[in-house]
């Protein structure tokens, strides 16, 4: 059996020569350092479970964004491996482009293009920048969003399987283009594979699938949910996880019933004031369709980006989507009794996971 060392060193091999194949640029750590000011808080863009984002610029003016690893996290390797073995090899207008590295030491660095107007979260639940997001900027951005998961999914040379698409992974450029990111939970699947399983359930609370979330077990349907949980978000200016009113509603049970009373206006953001309105009922038709509680009920991207670009795509009529898992007790009567024993089944299936 190889050492620790060993194994690492051939591990690094395998990650140089990837990133050698992609003609991806090396960075000296000094470099990097110096064009974050030392990692400053004044340059961070965020932070998420691996590790801290920056912004860097090079004395030439360049600017860039870099992914810091966490030295602390178990799976800095695996994360690194990820980005390395995925990221580097795709190319598409709306995922975000991998540039270069740093392998020093124990630092494990990532170098991508820099995205001017930060992550889609910071504009749609922020009151006064989500009136600055116009109806036909909300489509660009679902429509965009839509075709990069579609190139994932089935039309990249590898099919990938995000597992983590939410509003804080989706960055926008200048134009306010979409650009998908993040891809280290992502998971490679064969041609002819349909589903995967893990112990180790990985993700956010209010994006998950409901059969991953509850048995590790996912697949692209568990994309096209969270894709699902995004639009309505985008459309309703609302966080899934969010209190409405003096309940806490998750959005699904919320957009449900309001679609099942036909009060269309209760879901739809009220700082949107212009807007083809059979467009925005239709994104409002899509994610539920995206939401269902039967994976197989649920489209494939490459038809959601069909029902999305034409209105002469016949929509099934949504059945009841579904129920948000959270510890917060539902208001929708009706759904509680599901919830709860949803969450106790959650919760097992974590604390087993959390064992291994």
């Amino acid at each position: 059996m190889l050492a620790l060392n060993d194994r690492v060193f051939i591990f690094l091999g395998e990650v140089v020569h990837e990133f050698s194949k992609a003609e991806l640029q090396q960075f000296d750590f000094s470099t990097i350092r110096a064009a974050t000011d030392n990692f400053s808080d004044s340059k961070k863009l965020g932070q998420g479970g691996f590790g801290a984002v920056y912004m860097g610029q090079l004395p030439d003016g360049w600017e860039f964004a870099v992914k810091r690893l966490s030295q602390n996290s178990s799976q800095m390797e695996v994360e690194f491996r990820n980005e390395v073995m995925l990221v580097a090899k795709q190319q598409h207008r709306n995922l975000v482009r991998l540039l270069g590295f740093c392998l020093e030491g124990v630092e494990r660095l990532l170098i991508y293009e820099f995205v001017l107007n930060s992550s889609l979260d910071k504009f749609i639940f922020d009151s006064r920048k989500r009136a600055n997001l116009n109806w036909d900027k909300r489509h660009k951005i679902i429509m965009g969003v839509a075709r990069g998961m579609r190139y994932l999914h089935e039309e990249s040379q590898l099919r990938i399987i995000h597992r983590d698409l939410k509003a804080s992974n989706i960055l926008l450029d200048s134009d306010m283009n979409p650009k998908i990111s993040d891809f280290g939970t992502a998971r490679l699947f064969e041609l002819d594979q349909t589903h995967a399983e893990t112990k180790r359930i990985v993700g956010t609370n209010g994006y998950m699938a409901p059969e991953y979330e509850m048995t590790g077990k996912f697949s692209d349907k568990s994309d096209v949910y969270s894709f699902g949980v995004l639009v309505l978000e985008i459309v309703s200016g609302r966080r899934n996880n969010h209190r409405i009113g003096n309940d806490m509603e998750d959005l699904i049970s919320y957009v449900w019933k309001n679609w099942r009373e036909r009060s269309i206006s209760n879901i739809i953001d009220p700082s949107i004031t212009s807007g083809s309105n059979t467009e925005i009922v239709r994104c409002i038709h899509i994610g539920l369709l995206c939401v269902q509680e039967n994976e197989a009920s649920r489209p494939i991207m490459a038809s959601v980006c069909l029902m999305l670009g034409s209105h002469l795509v016949a929509l099934q009529v949504p059945s009841r989507p579904a129920c948000f898992i959270h510890r917060a007790v539902v208001s929708d009567t009706s759904s509680t009794q599901d919830c709860s024993s949803r969450v106790s089944e959650a919760e097992r299936s974590r604390s087993e996971s959390n064992q291994f």
